[in-house]
């Protein structure tokens, strides 16, 4: 019963890497790029049978060449000689071509899901809310991206070289079996034995040797190994956490600096190697087991074929080339049902980059799931007016923050978000985005706004990028982004358009937030949301800035929305949104409630 469940659960996770696979497969090959795909892929099935073919023609050779030693025949030699030149001339051109195409097809099958995967994570704040899901469940649960970005970068990679590589092998394998068990089977004979007064003769004995042989090899290789797949899964995930916390240590470099944090971000990145090297070690001592066991198994394959038919040679039964063809045939059989112990850690690899990536396609439908279990914000951007009807806003884990509510601001209004520490006010921010997907309710925003958030995103290059972001560059003539910045209160930046630099690690926190209003200055939208947007100015650059937003709404007919703690930006504003806690709040199980009045 107990290997009858064990048979079973094999299976059952055989057939279900099966279905992973095919599912991550079948997309390319369907494809607008399926017929290029199908026809590279024929081609390279194509070219590996004719390898085989190849292999076979060596085979003969082998025997009409050592017999021609054997006999000291010098014309067959000579001529057994031209004849390897061109089997060797064609096997080379067929090898070379078969590596050309099967890198093409890898690199034109990796382009297309890395762009397919790239698409999906970018497309319609999914990486954002890809991350906030990580809040919601529990870590390391089916769903839960861990890296994202190494899965994009590296799984990809490995998946379509493996699958490549592996499926190729094993039709190799397959093709090989078939091509070279016949001839082992009549180059073999018979081995006659007596067992009690009983003779008995086994017709193709070194075809069932080799099967036994190599099935044996191949179950004691699956459970010396099979540990390495979890363990490469494993070191996939601790390799990406590693490189993530030093890009983290390279972004909060100054943060990092003016805490004196060095000794711990040393501690925390030290830790995060150990781990790394840790599972690495592990990794190393399960295939130093394995390595012990093939090794073995393949120096033995190498002369257990002439043990067996020794006899047989001394007898005078065959001769040299006989002997060195079985020696041939033997090998090719043998090397084709020994198949997994020779790629069982390519195979490991192979099904933990399968998981990585099924994983992640699965953190895309859970995703669908949580958006479609919590009825994200309906945004309507076709009208010059903000309305929020019946709104209620969540935190990612589920508690109700803001319970319903209703907002309404019109072309003209100037509206002042406040509220205490904590209470909701950059989630309500982001749901006005239309961006936060724990949210309910009905939401009409104008068509023309634009966003500023408290952290502000700055592309790596040049600076005219940065600003104009996320429009191309060439979107603006350069008197245009110069007056930008001087309107920004950036006039010693007027310079640098064309200068490359890290803008977001280059600027001050003040000089960053000017340079996103400089970004809102510059592309002149209708309605403005600014979420702290001027907490690193001094109070005079502050009303500077304000007053420079202001007139630019009154020129283009739209209004302003900021949250900000400041009293002196009151002036600024002539409507108040408050957050507060209140009775209502508290019957509807929330935390806060939004009150309206003038500023």
């Amino acid at each position: 019963m107990t290997w009858t469940n064990t048979i079973r659960q094999r299976l059952h996770a055989t057939n279900v890497l099966r279905q992973q696979v095919w599912s991550l497969s079948a997309p390319y090959f369907r494809s607008e790029e399926k017929w290029k795909a199908r026809a590279m892929l024929a081609a390279i099935v194509a070219l590996n049978l004719a390898l085989v073919y190849m292999a076979v023609l060596f085979n003969d050779w082998n025997r009409i060449f050592y017999d021609a030693l054997q006999e000291k025949n010098k014309d067959v030699f000579w001529e057994q000689l031209w004849r390897f030149t061109y089997l060797a001339f064609g096997f080379i051109v067929i090898a070379v071509y078969k590596f050309y195409l099967t890198q093409l097809l890898e690199m034109r099958w990796r382009a297309w899901m890395t762009a397919h995967y790239l698409q999906r994570w970018l497309h319609d704040q999914t990486f954002y809310h890809l991350e906030l899901l990580r809040f919601v469940q529990q870590p390391n649960a089916q769903g839960n991206p861990d890296n994202p970005d190494q899965r994009i970068a590296e799984d990809i990679s490995q998946f379509t070289s493996l699958c490549l590589s592996l499926s190729m092998g094993l039709l190799n394998s397959v093709v090989t079996l078939a091509s070279f068990v016949g001839i082992l089977w009549s180059l073999s004979g018979n081995f006659g034995f007596t067992l009690g007064a009983q003779e008995f003769s086994i017709p193709g004995f070194m075809v069932w040797v080799a099967l036994l042989y190599c099935l044996a090899g191949s179950v004691i290789t699956h459970y010396v190994g099979r540990k390495q797949i979890g363990l490469n899964f494993e070191q996939q995930r601790r390799e990406a956490d590693f490189r993530h916390h030093m890009v983290r240590l390279r972004e909060y470099s100054e943060a990092i600096a003016l805490d004196r944090g060095e000794a711990v971000a040393h501690q925390q990145t030290s830790g995060r190697f150990a781990k790394v090297l840790d599972n690495y070690l592990s990794l190393i001592r399960a295939q130093k087991q394995l390595i012990w066991f093939t090794s073995f198994f393949g120096q033995a394959a190498v002369i257990f074929p002439f043990l067996v038919a020794a006899p047989r040679y001394f007898s005078g039964a065959i001769q040299l080339g006989e002997l060195m063809q079985i020696s041939s045939a033997f090998g090719q059989v043998q090397g084709a049902l020994s198949w997994l112990v020779d790629n069982y850690p390519s195979v490991a690899t192979w099904r933990a980059v399968t998981e990585r990536l099924t994983s992640f396609e699965a953190s895309f439908q859970a995703l669908a799931r949580t958006q479609a279990d919590k009825l994200a914000t309906k945004t309507e951007a076709n009208s010059n007016h903000l309305e929020a009807r019946d709104l209620h806003v969540q935190l990612p884990q589920g508690q109700a923050l803001i319970a319903a509510t209703a907002l309404h601001a019109a072309p003209g209004d100037r509206v002042l978000l406040q509220g205490p520490s904590g209470s909701g006010k950059s989630s309500l921010f982001r749901t006005l985005a239309g961006i936060w997907p724990f949210a309910q309710g009905q939401l009409n925003l104008p068509a023309d706004a634009m966003f500023i958030p408290q952290r502000p995103y700055f592309p790596n290059g040049p600076l005219r990028e940065a600003l104009a972001y996320p429009l191309p560059a060439n979107t603006y003539t350069d008197a245009q982004l110069q007056q930008a910045l001087d309107d920004a209160l950036l006039p010693q930046l007027k310079s640098e358009l064309d200068r490359m630099d890290a803008w977001g690690q280059k600027l001050s926190g003040g000089e960053q937030q000017r340079l996103a209003v400089a970004r809102v200055l510059l592309k002149k939208p209708k309605w403005v949301f600014a979420d702290e947007a001027t907490s690193a100015l001094d109070e005079a650059a502050e009303s500077t800035i304000y007053q420079r937003l202001c007139d630019l709404v009154t020129a283009q007919g739209g209004a302003l929305v900021s949250i900000a703690h400041r009293p002196s930006l009151a002036r600024f504003h002539n409507q108040r949104w408050v957050l507060t806690p209140s009775a209502e709040a508290s019957a509807q199980g929330a935390l806060f409630t939004v009150s309206t009045n003038p500023a």
